[in-house]
């Protein structure tokens, strides 16, 4: 079993644990929402994304999006994901990100949604 993400405690008082799917899609999350420097250990963890809300919308900003997220998930998680297609939107002060990947271990294909709020 993995530790759930974000950290928390269980119906027992012991550490939450998730199963092996839902732990990549943690994992996934955190790739996409850490910002480059944030962690101390590893400051080129992250991609990013975040700062990429702040331009103006256009073809060249998605492309880029695009292969900024795809990138920076096979860089650090490449040796559990193959990711097959990424879509990044943004709207007002939410942004929306959809990934089709391949979990490399269980050839299975999977989708996630991940949303977060600008502030």
């Amino acid at each position: 079993m993995n530790v759930d993400y974000p950290y928390r405690i269980d119906g027992r008082g012991r550490t939450a644990n998730t199963d092996d799917e839902d732990y990549i899609r943690d994992l996934i999350e955190q790739v996409l929402f850490t910002m480059p420097g944030e962690r101390v250990n590893r400051p080129d963890f992250g991609c990013g994304l975040m700062q990429l809300v702040f331009a103006p919308n256009s073809a060249e900003l998605a492309a880029t999006t695009q292969f900024t997220v795809g990138a920076a998930l096979q860089q650090w998680l490449g040796e559990l994901v193959k990711v097959l297609d990424v879509r990044v939107e943004a709207n007002d002060s939410t942004l929306k990100v959809d990934i089709v990947y391949v979990i490399v271990r269980t050839q299975q294909q999977r989708s996630a949604q991940f949303s977060r709020e600008v502030v």
